[in-house]
């Protein structure tokens, strides 16, 4: 049976059996449709869930991603879809001998909700995009691979013309660069706190997040870099706030989402290690009330197993623990804004949600742990089969959406008693 505490479980759709990464939703002619990024393999592409009914999701078509490209990243605003593609990575199973990857992103149009049409790509020319960010309009801001640079840097492509998109700003921390050279405590950053093999301790990692003209980047173990970006063709640093040492693994920085009513970002790492064998993976939250001196105020409680849960602590449980994405409403009307709850998948916890109602002291208020899975459907996790959430999504009518890499797709909703303390969440 599954663990839950001030949520519930609604709905289920296995997706035809395929890993599930990253969610994206519109509503469109009173309907609403949730769009997934596929991992792996034979796995590789997107597909349509239509969650109108979200206790009896409809599986709409699978669209078929190009061979040997991570295809696990989407995002969808303003009638389109934006997927990112880049080279599998050895530990997901890519072959470097196989098909040459494709890298980039794909531009659909998506003004029929069931019915994607490829009008466009961008080419970047180097590693591929991981993470994204599209709020709609004229501008995708990219967490990309470019040439000569080291690691990904931050991008923004002009799709105006989505036939021909352009690539039109960048930036990069120094040391990235052709020809430069990290500094002395970014070089120890690579070979202290078990880094992972083949992940950079310097990149952005993705993606972006672009509010009132700034990109909140979550720059890995460089920490959260904020950046000007009212001219987009110029880039420039307003502040970075680094978190390690001493949290956080070779991704300390994975998620930055602005809260600009209340001058706050929430941050978080990626647990990346097994068994938590790395520095301390976390959640925080950092003041911005002056953005050129940000500061760290707080940090997430720690989850702790239920009663019941068979170990006495997540990281005893095998797979990964610690979080991995947040809810983000990236501006779209379909999906709730929340000043004061805050939804993580945490990996093997499931769903933790936090509410931060008071920033110096966030609280664990709801929890979701699924059964583990079944049957796996790729490499990971390496050990035991456990449950490994990956992405988090809340539409504006309260319902939660979870992908498991190995299971599929869960739709929840917060017990009344939750949901009615946070009654006044804004959507948009």
């Amino acid at each position: 049976m599954p663990f839950q505490d001030g949520a519930s479980l609604v709905g289920y759709h296995d997706l035809d059996g395929r890993p599930a990464g990253k969610l994206a939703m519109q509503e469109a002619g009173g309907r609403w449709y949730l769009y997934v990024a596929h991992y792996w393999g034979d796995g590789t592409g997107w597909c349509i869930v239509d969650v109108t009914d979200p206790r009896a999701p409809r599986y709409v078509r699978w669209l078929p991603g190009p061979v040997n490209t991570e295809t696990f990243q989407l995002q969808v605003a303003d009638g389109r879809m934006i997927t990112g593609m880049e080279p599998i990575l050895p530990m997901f199973g890519g072959d470097p001998n196989g098909p040459t990857p494709q890298k980039g992103m794909i531009i659909w149009d998506v003004s029929d909700p069931e019915n994607p049409a490829e009008i466009g790509r961008w080419d970047s020319g180097a590693g591929g995009t991981h993470r994204n960010f599209y709020a709609g309009g004229r501008y995708v801001h990219v967490a990309t691979a470019l040439h000569g640079v080291d690691g990904s840097a931050y991008g923004v492509v002009d799709i105006d013309d989505p036939e021909h998109p352009q690539l039109v700003g960048q930036w990069w921390w120094p040391g990235q660069g052709p020809g430069e050279r990290f500094s002395d405590a970014d070089l120890a950053k690579g070979h202290t706190g078990r880094p992972l093999k083949d992940v950079p301790a310097i990149w952005l990692h993705g993606g972006p997040y672009v509010a009132d003209g700034r990109a909140y980047c979550p720059w890995a173990r460089s920490g959260m870099v904020i950046l000007d970006v009212e001219d987009v063709t110029a880039p420039e640093l307003v502040s970075s706030l680094s978190f390690y040492p001493p949290l956080g693994s070779s991704i300390a920085a994975h998620t930055v989402v602005p809260i600009p009513e209340r001058r706050l970002a929430i941050v978080n790492s990626e647990a990346l290690h097994e068994h938590a064998q790395e520095p301390l993976a976390f959640a925080g939250i950092v003041d911005l009330s002056d953005e050129r001196d940000p500061i760290l105020i707080s940090l997430f409680p720690r989850p702790r197993p239920p009663e019941g849960y068979p170990v006495r602590d997540f990281a005893e449980r095998g797979g990964r623990f610690g979080p991995h994405n947040q809810h983000q409403p990236q501006g779209q009307p379909c999906l709730r804004r929340s000043d004061d709850l805050v939804f993580v998948a945490y990996f093997c916890a499931g769903l933790q949600v936090f509410d931060i109602s008071n920033p110096r002291d966030p609280v664990i208020v709801a929890s979701y742990i699924p059964d583990d899975p079944a049957e796996r459907f790729g490499p990971h996790p390496k050990g035991e089969l456990v449950t490994q959430m990956e992405d988090v999504l809340v539409d504006s009518r309260g319902y939660v959406y979870m992908s498991e890499k190995n299971s599929g797709l869960y739709i929840l909703e917060l017990d009344a008693d939750v949901a009615d303390r946070h009654a006044g969440a804004r959507v948009g």
